[in-house]
């Protein structure tokens, strides 16, 4: 069975009750369920994570090199400031899929720059919790292919 990580970054446990006119009503453990129900259709285990330390998301990139098939990363905040993940990322050589909640483009301008994005094979944004499951199906794919 194919393992994948999704580690999602700071302050989106605070999902389904921030700002919910643009991250949405959906919680963070509604969204876990959601990705677990998708990779049980499957045949993945994955693995659901959330920190708001960038040096444990960092921790958490670097052991997807040893202990899983494939990576899938809501950076959030750390999306637009983070050369630290990137050279993490970078790092990994296994399949990686950044995603976000919302558009990143159709926001403001200083999250309209992914510094992660070009540590990963793929980007999904905008879809809201619809993004984690279509990760998850690409990243099955990647891994097929």
């Amino acid at each position: 069975m194919k393992k994948i990580i999704i580690i999602n970054g700071p302050n989106l446990n605070l999902l389904g009750n921030r700002e919910t006119d643009i991250y949405g009503k959906t919680t963070l453990t509604e969204i876990e369920q959601l990705s677990k129900n998708k990779a049980n259709e499957l045949n993945l285990r994955i693995s659901f994570y959330q920190s708001n330390s960038e040096s444990e998301i960092i921790n958490l990139i670097h052991k997807t090199q040893t202990d899983y098939d494939g990576l899938i990363i809501n950076p959030a905040a750390f999306t637009h400031t983070s050369i630290a993940l990137l050279d993490a990322l970078k790092a990994v050589s296994k399949p990686k899929i950044e995603i976000h909640l919302s558009n990143i483009y159709n926001r403001e301008d200083y999250r309209k720059s992914s510094i992660t994005s070009a540590g990963v094979n793929g980007i999904i944004c905008g879809l809201g919790s619809l993004s984690y499951i279509l990760a998850i199906v690409a990243l099955n794919d990647l891994l097929d292919n």
